[in-house]
């Protein structure tokens, strides 16, 4: 009786999950007339393109999707590359003042975006990069969060795979490209997957930089076309789907990684 009740509460949750991106789905492939129909109907009667056609038209969906691909390439390798280094530095470099440091820097990350995302834009314009790709990419190439879940990761290596390095005659970089980094490559998969889909879902910060039609990334874009197409509802929700579709597809091919995270508390003395 247990494993039945069970199974039916995780098949309600699954619906429950699914069921706003099914809505969105069927609602895109509706007439304007259908849409707004109540009570509203679980399947089109008459299923159409035309809310693809205007959302994929207007939307400059093409230069949206590079602008923000381009965003996650730059920021999810600069974001891994600075997170890397600076988590080796605190966990296993010995140098004054690295508890300090490391203790001011969670304090930062205990600030909300929206208390310093003005200072922020005040230092980009001063150094010119409003308007840039530089202004959406630079600010995030390094994020506090990754340096602590991969200093927390470092930290559980037995410290006698590093000194068989050193006895072997190799030194931190040795340590570090071949045996650290192995050993947590799940986390920073994880750490990669994350960092693409939060830059995929950005929007506050380009809204803020950018001004630029050309540089709009796809979240950003789909704003300004709903706010011309308020009551086209399935206009609205076909570039709703499209813009929320890679990010659902992203979680789906790395659930498994995205598991192993939390499944894998790291290597023990």
């Amino acid at each position: 009786m247990g494993r039945v009740f069970s199974f039916l509460a995780i098949v309600g949750i699954f619906l429950f999950v699914l069921f706003p991106f099914y809505w969105m789905f069927i609602t895109s492939l509706k007439t304007q007339a259908e849409a707004i129909l109540f009570p509203p109907t679980l399947f089109p009667k008459e299923i159409t393109l035309e809310g693809y056609k205007l959302a994929l038209t207007k939307l400059q969906l093409g230069t949206s999707i590079l602008i923000t691909l381009g965003m996650i390439v730059f920021i999810v390798l600069g974001e891994l590359i600075t997170s890397i280094f600076a988590a080796y530095a605190f966990s296993w470099l010995q140098f004054r003042g690295r508890e300090v440091l490391f203790s001011f820097l969670l304090l930062m990350a205990s600030i909300p975006m929206p208390v310093y995302i003005l200072q922020l834009f005040i230092v980009v314009q001063r150094l010119g990069m409003v308007d840039t790709f530089a202004g959406l990419v630079v600010p995030w190439i390094a994020n506090i969060y990754s340096i602590f879940l991969l200093r927390q990761a470092f930290r559980n290596i037995p410290r006698d795979l590093r000194d068989a390095v050193y006895i072997d005659g190799g030194g931190d970089l040795t340590f570090l490209f071949k045996v650290a980094i192995p050993i947590v490559k799940p986390i920073i998969i994880t750490i990669a997957i994350f960092s693409a889909v939060y830059t995929w879902n950005s929007f506050m910060w380009p809204l803020l930089v950018v001004s630029d039609k050309g540089l709009r990334p796809i979240q950003l874009a789909v704003a300004y076309f709903a706010q011309g197409e308020t009551t086209n509802y399935p206009a609205l929700m076909a570039a709703s789907f499209l813009s929320s579709l890679p990010a659902l597809l992203v979680f789906v091919l790395f659930q498994r990684q995205i598991t192993e995270i939390y499944a894998r508390g790291g290597l023990k003395d």
